[in-house]
This record gives structure tokens, C-alpha cells and sequence, in this order.
């Protein structure tokens, strides 16, 4: 289920909410150094602010609320002169997230995802379904204000929502488990992680800017970080994929050249999302199936000590 922290005063509770303001901001400011024009509107492929919303829901609760309000406006404010009608984009980024919050809690997700049903809660509960209203209200703000004509409102409204689902997809699995992760004591298994990222940086920044059509590299490391080191190895390697893959799309270099800009969008976002999901739900799985392995253990190792004592009284009847 999802747990979230107690408060303990409203100095504490102000410092949270000023906390989530500053990372969403930041993290907006980030996203925007790869943003991309569709249809004469400013939208990025990545928007990390949607996955940082959601994680600091899960960890502090609702009351933070104000804090992605807050964080919004500061990132509209960075890109133009903030409008009344912009509340609306302040409205519907603020209620994404929440909506996701109250669907995860309803169906018990487990903010470990160490279950199957907890990755596939994530990617429907937490990302494709919420973002739906962010969506909505950015590029309805757009419509409203005569900055994106009718026939291109579904161009731009697909490339919202597809930014804040890749935002929650690649970000928050990552914030989750990072604020539980401790650094494996085998040196040699340090070693491979520090290989395995390694290898995933430079075979993405070598597909993704080939002529030759080499993505589908990206996924046997993906596998590799899923199957070793489960969510605490998969979260990283996507979430580094999709920052080369967005660089490579953005430059269109490689396998992205010579295409429009909806056809690199498409191209992008469908090697994110497979991206994202191959990490997720495989690490998903094997956790679901190492903590069934161990608990199977336990419960042979107790079976061992009640035939052992009962052992000893056979013989003596």
C-alpha cells in the first residue's frame, strides 16, 4: 500500500511544499533544454516534473499539492509572461498527479514495485490514465488563446501527453527506488554495474546516432539491468536511454534523420515507452518472484525444524 509520511509541524510541512516547488522548477528547466516546436507550440519529449510530482505524493501525501501548483507557475513563468488563463495548465498539471495518487492508493500499489501488479498499476494508474488531464488542459489552453488552431490540437495535445507519461514512467520508478537503494558491498558486483551503465551510454549515443537502424541494442542491457539488479538497475538504463535517444531525435541524427517531426515523435516516444515498460515490468517480475523463492525457503527451513525436533520423539516410541 502507499505509505506516506507524517508531519510534524508547519514549518516542516512549508519546507516540504517549497521542496517539491524547487524540484519541479528545476526539473522543468532541465526537460526544456530538449524541447521541441510541434505545430508552433513549445512542448518536450521528457517532462520529469510529472515524475517528481508523483514520487513526492507518495512520499509526503496530498498536502504537497501546493508545492506542484507552485512549481508549475514558476515553470510557466520561466518560459513567457504568465496569463490568467494559464491557471488552467497550473489546474490540470496539478490535478495529474493527484488523480494518479488516488488510483495508485486505490488499488494498493506498493511504491517498492515489487510486485507485477504494481508496475502495471504505475504504467495505467500512475502515467497513461492521469495524464490524460494535463494533456487536456495544456493544449486547451493553447486552443483558448489562439496560440494553436483547431486541426493541430491533437498534434500537440498526443506530444503533452506523451511527455508527462514518459515523466512518471522513467522518473518516478527511479525517485522510488532511490530513496531506498543502498550500494551493493560486492566489489564485483559494483563492477558490473558500473559496466552495465557504462555500456548502456555508449550503445545508445552509437545506435541512436547511426545511420543503421540499431535501437533494438538498448533492450538485451535493459534485460541485463533488470534481471541482475531488478528496479534499482532497470530505472537508471531507461531513464539514460530515453536522455540520448531525446538528444539524438531533437539533433535528428541517426535513425531519426530525414523524417517530419511527427513521424521523430513517434519514433521517440515508441522507443521510450518500450524502453520504460521492458525495465519496469521485467524488474517487476523478478522481484515478484525472488521475494516468492525466499519466502518458500523460510518456510522449507521452519518445515526442517519441526521435523527435526519431532525426529528424536519417533525414535524413542
Amino acid at each position: 500500500m502507499v505509505r506516506t509520511v507524517q508531519w510534524r509541524g508547519p514549518s516542516e510541512a512549508l519546507l516540504r511544499i517549497l521542496g517539491v516547488a524547487a524540484a519541479y522548477y528545476l526539473s522543468g528547466r532541465l526537460g526544456l533544454l530538449r524541447q521541441v516546436v510541434v505545430e508552433g507550440s513549445v512542448v518536450t519529449p521528457l517532462w520529469p516534473p510529472t515524475g517528481i510530482a508523483l514520487a513526492a505524493l507518495l512520499w509526503f501525501g496530498p498536502r504537497v499539492w501546493p508545492g506542484i501548483a507552485l512549481g508549475t507557475y514558476l515553470a510557466i513563468e520561466g518560459i513567457s509572461a504568465f496569463q490568467p488563463v494559464d491557471l488552467i495548465i497550473v489546474l490540470g498539471n496539478t490535478l495529474a498527479p493527484l488523480c494518479a495518487y488516488a488510483l495508485l492508493r486505490r488499488v494498493g500499489f506498493r511504491p517498492e514495485i515489487d510486485r507485477l501488479r504494481d508496475g502495471l498499476a504505475l504504467v495505467f494508474a500512475g502515467g497513461l490514465l492521469p495524464t490524460l488531464v494535463s494533456a487536456t488542459g495544456g493544449a486547451g489552453t493553447l486552443l483558448l488563446t489562439g496560440n494553436l488552431p483547431a486541426a493541430k490540437f491533437w498534434g500537440v495535445w498526443s506530444a503533452w501527453w506523451a511527455g508527462d507519461t514518459m515523466g512518471v514512467l522513467l522518473v518516478t520508478p527511479l525517485l522510488l527506488v532511490l530513496r531506498g537503494a543502498r550500494p551493493p558491498r560486492d566489489p564485483y558486483r559494483v563492477a558490473e554495474a558500473l559496466a552495465l551503465m557504462t555500456a548502456a551510454g555508449v550503445v545508445t549515443a552509437v545506435a541512436a546516432r547511426s545511420s543503421l537502424s540499431l535501437l533494438f541494442l538498448v533492450f538485451p542491457l535493459l534485460i541485463w539491468a533488470a534481471v541482475r539488479f531488478q528496479l534499482a538497475g532497470s530505472a537508471p538504463c531507461a531513464l539514460l536511454v530515453s536522455v540520448v535517444a531525446v538528444g539524438a531525435a531533437i539533433d535528428q541524427a541517426g535513425p531519426f534523420a530525414h523524417h517530419s517531426l511527427l513521424e521523430i515523435m513517434v519514433n521517440l516516444q515508441a522507443l521510450n515507452g518500450a524502453a520504460a515498460l521492458t525495465g519496469l515490468l521485467l524488474s517487476a517480475m523478478v522481484t515478484e518472484q525472488n521475494n516468492i523463492r525466499l519466502k518458500i525457503e523460510e518456510v522449507c527451513e521452519d518445515l526442517a525444524e519441526v521435523v527435526a525436533h519431532l525426529a528424536p520423539g519417533r525414535r524413542d516410541e
